[in-house]
């Protein structure tokens, strides 16, 4: 039997347990024990955020002892915390509830602060939450006159924090100073102090304030998207985007270098850009939130290393040639107001690592993201865009490269081509007997040939084709039999359907009569056979080196990966061959990378050790990428080179003799190293 003056708690779901003093806190417990549970106040009972549910444990026989002799009655604040709806039914505040008997305390996910965070769109990876920032609700003495120098506000809080909370040799910078002086005017003088990393006060608010705030950021090329999160729960309370406005300087990533080699003030115009559209998009999404800006205290960034270089205000000219080298790899953390951003005078931005000189901090947040070093079997990781940045690998190795795929996924380069958004045409159908096309518009709900289409919101024009939508088309104009294997357009099948039409020295096929009118030419043919060639000669090197000849799971990542047909995708030979059930979108994976470093330190300090775990692969230097491109220039009978694509989708044969509405024509064998 245990001494009658003691008793028993264990927590679940960490399983620790203890004996202590009859009258103890639960709260008081759970901290002497090292159990996770939230409390800001400190055990004032104003929070809200400790919360436990007791139960009935092994020594204790239900229903002999009720929850009241376990931990005594409700107290004055709990039946106010119940009254207002903040206490959930049949739980205890942590701080109020004494020890009386023996008990089994379970402490709900929403009370502990390194709670997992699942992502909806990606379950089997959860969010480890481990802020840098924590927030501490205390009451900072009045000044004792008869005490001399050194009695100040500061050091005042800083002593109270040691005490109260086992903060000690804590630093402040002169922002907090006057908001502290401003506080402790109030008669009560409770203050709600935000500490980064147990090291540093970063803010101080009168009174009590239970939230504080972080902005992921991912500066693309092309676009910039910022998510806004509650730092203690892990929800994302806003998110914005807006095209990168660096685009007037270069379409690309080599002509936005190009121009700052060129142009003394370039780089600096191309920071200022990038840094004052950060900050329009976090203003955004602060007054969509109905948020203050004074709680936004940390920021993480990823970019691709022209980008990561020119937010930081670093010259990216030594990324336009050989060896691409880069000005720093590893990460980065500066005041936020050291890049411009118009947060919280204490907040921190942090930069994730690049990888190499083409594999930037967007590719690194996609790691983290993805963790296939948490998996026996082989991922294979794309995030498709101007450039295409690949992963391949498991918990034994990690390989990363960057191919050079240029625009032509994005709509550059493309006859009518244009950036996915309302209007494009984003979906493509070909009928094999008629070579008649139908297609759906992003905006609209229908297909063309649905009686309820429209082009898009208020039946707007159709406007182009973007990148999903150009892939489509040329895969099934090349299912269709318009498109023969070596990329070129047969001109013969004109007199069978007039969309197939003389085009100077080449043919095209006309997909959309409308104005403006949109052709697919051989031009457009032939950039997308350029694009999908450099990245499957990426992932083919890439799968060289590794030892492997197929990989076990594909995932896409970025707008473009997000919305591709997949088996389209593979019957151009964009992709290798792969099992399609384990073929799938990662969404925007390098924002997702950032905000599960903004909510997890422990995150930051995996990706920083696993980034320096990746071997670079350069592709420009090895000579077996070019003899991969050169193959994958032709598009891939599935029945020779992907076995497990053609069980899913009806493909042309090779060799074979193919008779349609009378007519007899010959597929060309083409097969693919």
């Amino acid at each position: 039997m245990p001494d009658s003056k003691r008793v028993r708690i264990i927590f679940s779901p960490s399983g620790k347990e203890g004996q202590f003093p009859v009258g103890t806190t639960v709260l008081q417990a759970a901290q002497e024990l090292g159990v996770d549970i939230d409390s800001i106040c400190g055990g004032q009972a104003c929070c809200g955020r400790c919360q436990v549910k007791p139960m009935a444990g092994k020594f204790v026989r239900e229903g002999l002892v009720s929850s009241d002799d376990h931990l005594g009655p409700l107290s004055a604040d709990e039946h106010q915390c119940q009254a207002s709806g903040q206490l959930e039914p049949g739980s205890r505040l942590s701080c109020q509830a004494s020890l009386l008997a023996d008990v089994k305390i379970d402490v709900p996910a929403s009370s502990q602060v390194h709670r997992q965070l699942v992502r909806k769109d990606y379950e089997e990876h959860p969010i480890e939450l481990d802020p840098l920032i924590h927030l501490y609700f205390v009451r900072v003495p009045v000044p004792d006159p008869d005490s001399g120098p050194g009695d100040t506000g500061l050091e005042l809080l800083c002593a109270t924090l040691a005490k109260d909370r086992g903060l000690s040799g804590l630093q402040a910078g002169p922002e907090v100073l006057e908001p502290l002086q401003s506080a402790l005017r109030n008669d009560d003088r409770q203050v709600t102090v935000a500490v980064r990393d147990a090291a540093q006060i970063v803010a101080v608010w009168p009174g009590l304030r239970d939230q504080a705030y972080g902005a992921a950021v991912d500066v693309g090329s092309t676009t910039i998207a910022v998510q806004l999160c509650d730092l203690s729960s892990g929800e994302t309370l806003a998110s914005t985007g807006a095209m990168n406005p660096q685009i007037r300087f270069g379409e690309d990533l080599m002509s936005r270098v190009s121009y700052a080699m060129q142009n003394p003030a370039g780089a600096g115009q191309m920071t200022r850009a990038v840094r004052s559209a950060i900050n329009e998009l976090l203003e955004k999404a602060i007054r969509l939130a109905d948020i203050d800006a004074s709680q936004v205290l940390e920021v993480t960034l990823v970019g691709n290393p022209v980008m990561h270089h020119l937010l930081l205000g670093l010259d990216p000219a030594p990324l336009g040639a050989a060896p691409f080298a880069l000005t720093v790899d590893h990460a980065v953390e500066v005041p936020a107001a050291e890049l411009d951003l118009q947060l919280a005078a204490c907040a921190r931005a942090y930069a994730l690592p690049c990888i190499a000189g083409h594999v930037g901090a967007d590719t690194a947040a996609v790691l983290l993201a993805e963790s296939p070093w948490q998996k026996d079997e082989v991922s294979l990781i794309i995030d498709i865009g101007t450039n295409a940045e690949i992963i391949l690998g498991n918990r034994e190795k990690l390989l990363a490269a960057s191919s050079p795929t240029g625009p032509a996924f994005e709509g550059a380069q493309i006859s009518h081509g244009q950036r996915a958004a309302s209007g494009a045409i984003e979906r493509v159908r070909i009928d094999p007997q008629t070579l008649e096309p139908r297609f759906k518009v992003i905006g609209g709900q229908h297909w063309s040939d649905e009686s309820g289409f429209t082009a898009g919101p208020g039946n707007q024009a159709i406007t182009g084709i973007c990148g999903s939508g150009i892939i489509e088309a040329i895969a099934g104009m090349y299912l269709a039999g318009i498109v023969q294997a070596d990329g070129g357009i047969n001109g013969e099948l004109g007199d069978r359907n007039a969309r197939i039409a003389a085009d100077g020295r080449t043919f095209s096929y006309l997909l959309y009569a409308g104005e403006p009118e949109i052709r697919i030419r051989q031009a457009d043919v032939r950039a997308i056979q350029l694009a999908k060639a450099a990245l499957y000669a990426g992932t083919r090197l890439l799968m060289d080196r590794f030892g492997v000849t197929q990989v076990d799971r594909i995932r896409l990542a970025g707008a473009f990966g997000s919305h591709i047909d997949v088996r389209y995708a593979m019957v151009l030979g964009l992709l290798p061959d792969c099992d399609l059930e384990h073929v799938s979108s990662a969404g925007n994976a390098a924002g997702t990378g950032a905000r599960i470093a903004l909510l997890s330190k422990g995150a930051r300090r995996e990706i920083e050790a696993r980034v320096r775990q990746v071997e670079k692969i350069e592709i420009a230097i090895d000579e077996s990428f070019q003899q991969h491109f050169v193959a994958a220039m032709s598009i891939p009978h599935a029945t020779e080179a992907y076995p497990l694509l053609s069980a899913s989708i009806e493909l042309p044969k090779s060799p074979a003799e193919k008779t349609t509405h009378g007519r007899t024509r010959r597929a060309k064998t083409i097969t693919r190293t």
